[in-house]
């Protein structure tokens, strides 16, 4: 089984978030994925930014959902 990574980026000040994101790799395990999971969005709230990240109060979300390989 391999999984996918989908990512979500809010603006809890707005009440909007941006449509999910897929991620184009897949993973070989939950565990690959929820690590790169993580990672990702911690990369991506850094480049954003703090001051951006406060004052929109941005947070991201995922989640990896198993696939079944065909």
């Amino acid at each position: 089984m391999k999984f996918v990574l989908i990512l979500t980026m809010c603006s809890y000040a707005s009440g909007f978030c941006m449509p999910p994101y897929e991620w184009p790799e897949k993973f070989d395990s939950g565990y690959e994925c929820s690590i790169f999971g993580y990672g990702e969005s911690i990369r991506k709230l850094k480049e954003i930014g703090k001051e951006e990240v406060d004052l929109h109060r941005i947070s991201i979300t995922f989640s990896c959902n198993g696939m079944v390989e065909t």
